[in-house]
């Protein structure tokens, strides 16, 4: 079923821009790997839906998917052969706003190239150019220690 809120305060919204990166929801926060938008773009609902579906066939419920936009904003349209003027049109769809650097979705419990396969079929229905993100492993705090102590033996040589 496509995503679109249960309700809203108004049913008809003002287009907006699209200026800027993406200051919110631009690290990965749940999963280990993530599917950065490079350009700015209108999601509507179905592509939303459509790239979660390819990457759900491909892990075959191996891992964990989240899905980081939602299409919250409606989109209005007039209908076919009608004159203008005669006020806005009816809302027809609903969008996500995504920016620069937006995360869209986030992937788990799956070995790399597994969800590298999965984002790239994902990718493939969105139609935007779209950047893979690893999460930055964090080292054990001993691990750290001992590198940190080896720069400083290395420095006072």
């Amino acid at each position: 079923m496509l995503l679109s809120p249960s309700r809203s305060k108004h049913r008809k919204q003002h287009r907006g821009r699209m200026k800027g990166k993406a200051h919110r929801g631009n690290t990965i926060a749940f999963g280990e790997f993530a599917l950065q938008a490079l350009e700015p773009v209108w999601l509507e609902a179905r592509q939303i839906e459509a790239a979660r579906i390819a990457m759900n066939r491909y892990i075959k419920r191996g891992g964990k998917v989240w899905i980081r936009v939602f299409p919250d904003k409606p989109v209005t349209a007039k209908p076919l052969e009608t004159r203008m003027g005669s006020g806005k049109g009816a809302p027809d769809h609903w969008v996500a706003v995504v920016k620069p650097g937006r995360i869209i979705f986030e992937l788990g419990g799956v070995r790399e190239e597994v969800a590298k396969e999965a984002m790239r079929l994902a990718a493939n229905k969105l139609p935007i150019h779209t950047k893979f993100l690893v999460k930055a492993q964090e080292q054990p705090a001993e691990v750290a220690a001992e590198g940190a102590q080896d720069d400083q033996e290395s420095e006072h040589v």
